[in-house]
């Protein structure tokens, strides 16, 4: 396997992983597995050749979402990790584990039937910042009780117990 271009993991840090090529195919899906598996509104995915993916840090759990399909995730703290069919040849990861996340801006949404009806909407709707940045006092509160995982591999898995 030739060096990680791209890096990503789940919210506690005890599984990571890497892809040897650039992802590709950035995209959201509306349909209701999506829905469910991400516990949100789509699931926002991208992907590469399976021999380009790699976990380089602890495993990672599978549910058969359907008799052709397999959704990984931290079996720690459930973040939603991969998705891809059974003896496929492509491995999909959530946009939102990957240590860049905006690299990936979607190119296409599939699933559209199944799409919530407010959805095409939300950009519409008043912004307001983060807790830390409106309540600067708090901050290094939230800091020190923060047990995410950084946007980047580390050597050990930090254990947050």
């Amino acid at each position: 396997m030739n060096t990680p271009v791209l890096t990503g993991g789940c919210q506690c840090g005890a599984v990571r992983y890497s892809f040897s090529e650039k992802p590709r195919g950035a995209h959201i899906c509306h349909c209701r597995m999506c829905q469910k598996a991400f516990g949100g509104f789509y699931a926002p995915l991208v992907g590469g050749p399976t021999v380009t993916f790699r976990v380089t840090r602890g495993e990672i759990s599978k549910f058969a979402s359907s008799d052709q399909a397999e959704r990984g995730f931290c079996a720690r703290c459930g973040t939603p990790l991969t998705f891809a069919y059974v003896g496929g040849e492509w491995m999909s990861v959530s946009i939102g584990s990957l240590d860049d996340p905006e690299a990936f801006p979607p190119e296409d949404q599939h699933g559209v039937d199944s799409r919530l009806s407010y959805v095409n909407a939300l950009g519409q709707l008043p912004d307001h910042p983060s807790i830390e940045q409106r309540h600067p006092d708090k901050a290094a509160f939230i800091a020190s009780t923060n047990h995410q995982h950084p946007d980047h591999d580390t050597l050990v898995w930090p254990d947050p117990s």
